[in-house]
Order: structure tokens, then C-alpha cells, then sequence
């Protein structure tokens, strides 16, 4: 079995996840330079530790670069403090007028408080840059390489958690109304108002393009060991949960040279395992990638594992 579906011109983001060591990032390159020799297409590391310029042994960074020896693949490292960093100086000014309209800070605390860093930051400014990217339309796929588990979670929770933010904004916003409008009898909407409307259409946009099959899918890469199957068991329940449903997984790594006893002891050892995963995950079109020799890293290792993925001949 092959990765179906993803040429579908409906279908704009497709995101990699799965614990840590499973071939995320090769997978997730190695789908992207498929799908660029077809469409305009941009990958995005939302990891921190950003594997994708190791992989391609290319240098990358926090800008849009153009993968050497690609067809239309370019390439992008989100840095989440710096995404953070460029959204405070384009809001400052509605982030300093809420909080002096809101709270009892002065003008001192407040500069202090807008060079803070926020908890729980790093995986909103990653998903609000992906969607950033998507609305400017640049592209026409957009491939998302994540970190392990935890984070392509909390990537995927981000717009609740910036939906909390916006509610907490709100009420603070609405006492400051209410003041305004026992003084003056009415109430004119603001530069804040603006701003805290647009980021709940931002929230609204993450939420839809997640749920919409025909648009999002998330494809989870696992490899036949009893930690990632348990790991990738959690993902699936946790992902449901967000209405977002998988329809096909990547095992990876599997041993299917019977040459050496090495060979053949690792192959019995994944048998198991691998019937495990067909009966956990049985739902799902399951593409199984055999053990390559050499490490996945550069164009030639990328290419080859590209032609497994998609079946290519």
C-alpha cells in the first residue's frame, strides 16, 4: 500500500506526527518533494529542534527557502519566539491599549509585561503562522513535519487555547465598556475590538481547516516497537477527540531482508508487533516502509524513500 489521496486539489494541509524517533521529518519531506513536482508546495518544521535542515542538508531557518534540487518545494523553520516577537510588534499597540484600558498597570509595568514570553505560546504562534501562510495563498499544499506527540497535541489544541485567551480578553474589555458607556451613554467600537474580533476569525479558520477531511489530514508515523504503538494508540484517541480522524499511518522501519541472521532475527522480533498494528489500527490504509541501509539524508536517501511512500515506479 501507497499514500493515498494527498494530490486531491481540495486538500491543502497535511500534517506528520507520532513519537519521537519514528521518521517523522523524512516522511514528511519525502512526501512534500513528491508533491511539489505537481503542485507549489511548502514544508514547515513546527519542531523546535528542527531536523529539517540536518535532513536536507540544506540550511533553512525561520524564512520561506527554496529546497535545492526540489521542483516546487520550498521550505520554512517556525521559530516560535520570533513568530511571537513579530506578532507583539504588529499588535503592540492594541496589546497596550488593552491592558491600559483593562487593568490597573502603568505604562512602566506594561512595557514589562508586553516583553514577557507567554506559557503556552510556542504551539499558538506555530499554528496562527501556518494558517498565516495558508490564507496568503501562496501554495497549494503545505506539509507540516511536528515534534513528538505532546506538541503535535498541543499544536492541534492551540485554537482552544487561544480562544480562552480572547474569552479573558473580552471580559476584561467588557468592564471597560460598561464604565465607558454608564458615562457617556454609548460606546464606540476600537482598534481592540478589531483586533480581538479578527484573532477569534484566526481561531475559527484553525478550527475549521482541522476538521474539514476534504481539507486537513494528519498522518501519523509509527514504527513496530511496543512504546510507539501504545504512543500512537493515545494520538488516535486524542485526535478523535478533536474531531480529526486519521485515514491512513506510516510504518516505518520495517525489516524485510531475510540475509543475514540479524536480518532475520529482527524481522521475527517486528512479526508481532506488526500484526499489532493491524489489528489496533485496522481502520486505516497502512504503509509500511522497509529499513533502508543508509541513514535518510540528503536528496538521493529522500527520493528513494519518496518512490516507497507514494508507490512511484
Amino acid at each position: 500500500m501507497a499514500l493515498t489521496g494527498l494530490e486531491n486539489n481540495d486538500l491543502k494541509l497535511i500534517i506528520f506526527g507520532g513519537k519521537g524517533g519514528v521518521g517523522k521529518t523524512s516522511c514528511a519531506i519525502a512526501a512534500a518533494l513528491s508533491l511539489s513536482e505537481n503542485f507549489n508546495t511548502l514544508l514547515i518544521s513546527t519542531d523546535p529542534a528542527h531536523s529539517v535542515s540536518d535532513c536536507l542538508e540544506q540550511q533553512i531557518g525561520f524564512k520561506v527557502t527554496k529546497v535545492e534540487g526540489s521542483a516546487k518545494l520550498w521550505a520554512i523553520e517556525v521559530v516560535a519566539d520570533e513568530a511571537l516577537s513579530g506578532f507583539k510588534t504588529q499588535h503592540r499597540g492594541e496589546l497596550k491599549k488593552l491592558l491600559e484600558t483593562s487593568t490597573n498597570l502603568d505604562n512602566d509595568d506594561i512595557d514589562d509585561l508586553l516583553t514577557l514570553s507567554i506559557p503556552g505560546i510556542d504551539e499558538v504562534m506555530s499554528f496562527k503562522t501556518i494558517i498565516d501562510f495558508i490564507e496568503e495563498g501562496g501554495f497549494e499544499k503545505y506539509v507540516v513535519d511536528t515534534a513528538p506527540t505532546g506538541h503535535a497535541l498541543r499544536l492541534i489544541a492551540s485554537p482552544k487555547l487561544l480562544d480562552e485567551w480572547i474569552k479573558m480578553a473580552a471580559r476584561m474589555r467588557w468592564k471597560y465598556r460598561y464604565m465607558i458607556t454608564s458615562f457617556s451613554g454609548s460606546y464606540q467600537q476600537d482598534d481592540v475590538d478589531t483586533f480581538l474580533l479578527s484573532l477569534k476569525k484566526t481561531v475559527k479558520r484553525i478550527e475549521n481547516i482541522l476538521k474539514d477531511k476534504t481539507k486537513c489530514e494528519f498522518i501519523p508515523v509509527c514504527i513496530a516497537e511496543s512504546m510507539a504503538i501504545k504512543e500512537t494508540g493515545r494520538l488516535l484517541a486524542d485526535l478523535g477527540k478533536s474531531e480529526i480522524i486519521p485515514k491512513q499511518i506510516i510504518v516505518n522501519n520495517v525489516m524485510v531482508s531475510d540475509e543475514c541472521d540479524f536480518c532475520q532475527r529482527r524481522k521475527a522480533g517486528q512479526l508481532p508487533y506488526l500484526q499489532e498494528i493491524a489489528e489496533s489500527f485496522s481502520e486505516l490504509n497502512k504503509v509500511e516502509v522497509p529499513m533502508f541501509a543508509e541513514e535518510i539524508k540528503g536528496m538521493e536517501a529522500l527520493n528513494k524513500l519518496k518512490k516507497v511512500l507514494l508507490s512511484e515506479n
